[in-house]
C-alpha cells in the first residue's frame, strides 16, 4: 500500500471526481492554499526552530505555486473558482490526538497530520490520474504526486528528528488505522478527501 496508507480509494471515486471537474479542481485549489497556510502558521509558532522554519517556507511557497496551477488550469477551461467548503477531513484527522499544551507535542501532532493530509493527497492523485482520459489532467497529477510524497516524507522526518523515532512511529500507526476507518465512509464526494 502506497506510503503506508492503511486504505486505498476506488476506482469509483476517480468516476466522480471526473464528472464535478469544476468542484474538484476547487476543492484541490482551496486544499493547496491550505497547505501552505498550514506550513506558514507552524513558521509563526516554531519561529526558533531555523531548519523548519526553512522547510516551511519552500513548503509555503511551492503549495502556493500548486495553487496556482490549478487556478491556471480551471481559467483556461472556461471555470471560475468556487467557493471554499469546510474541510471536514483535516478536522477529522486533527481529533484524533488529544488537546495538548505541550509545544513540543503539539508540533509533533501537526506535523504528522501535515503528513498524512499529504500522503492521501498523493495516493487519490494517483487513481485519478490513472483513471481519467484527459491528457492534461493526467500529466498534471503525476506530476504533483512526486511533489506531495516529498512534502509527507519531510513532515514525517521532522516529526521523527523531534521526538524518540519509536513514539513518533507508535503515534502514525494509530494516526494511520484512524484514518483509514474514516476513509471507507468516503469516496462519494467530489473532493480530494472527499
Amino acid at each position: 500500500m502506497m506510503l503506508g496508507l492503511q486504505f486505498e480509494t476506488e476506482t469509483s471515486w476517480a468516476e466522480i471526481a471526473k464528472n464535478d471537474l469544476q468542484q474538484i479542481l476547487t476543492d484541490h485549489a482551496y486544499a493547496e492554499q491550505k497547505a501552505s497556510a498550514n506550513a506558514t502558521s507552524i513558521i509563526i509558532n516554531y519561529s526558533e526552530e531555523t531548519e523548519l522554519v526553512q522547510e516551511m517556507a519552500l513548503i509555503a511557497i511551492e503549495e502556493m505555486e500548486h495553487f496556482k496551477m490549478v487556478h491556471d488550469i480551471m481559467v483556461k477551461r472556461g471555470m471560475v473558482l468556487g467557493r471554499q467548503n469546510k474541510n471536514d477531513y483535516a478536522a477529522h484527522l486533527q481529533k484524533y490526538f488529544p488537546k495538548t499544551k505541550d509545544r513540543l507535542e503539539s508540533l509533533i501532532q501537526r506535523l504528522l497530520v501535515a503528513g498524512l493530509i499529504e500522503a492521501r493527497s498523493c495516493e487519490r492523485f494517483k487513481v485519478f490520474a490513472d483513471n481519467m482520459k484527459d491528457e492534461e489532467l493526467s500529466k498534471f497529477y503525476l506530476d504533483l504526486m512526486a511533489s506531495e510524497a516529498n512534502h509527507y516524507t519531510t513532515f514525517l522526518g521532522f516529526a521523527r528528528k523531534y521526538q524518540d523515532k519509536e513514539i513518533v512511529d507508535k503515534k502514525w500507526k494509530g494516526l494511520l488505522a484512524y484514518e483509514a476507518e474514516f476513509m471507507k465512509e468516503r469516496g462519494i464526494k467530489a473532493k480530494i478527501h472527499g
